[in-house]
């Protein structure tokens, strides 16, 4: 069973990461957006915001859930 959480963790784990920072420093938008104008009621108007929150949102949560499988296979 310690197997297969690794073969399955560590991978996600490590793709999550590379995709995480890939999205805070590609996908972020740029600062002459104007988007400090807009309150959080409106990131939903704007769909560079929207797409960058998605997308910041999934890879931090797969890579939670990979660190948290790899934390289960290290203890079991």
């Amino acid at each position: 069973m310690d197997v297969v959480l690794y073969i399955i963790a560590g991978p996600l784990f490590l793709i999550s990461i590379v995709a995480h920072l890939y999205v805070r420093l590609r996908l972020h938008p740029k600062e002459n957006s104007g988007l400090e104008d807009y309150y959080h009621e409106f990131e939903d108007d704007q769909p560079d915001f929207a797409r960058y929150v998605k997308w910041s949102r999934t890879t931090f949560i797969a890579a939670t859930t990979g660190a948290l499988l790899l934390f289960i296979a290290a203890v079991i």
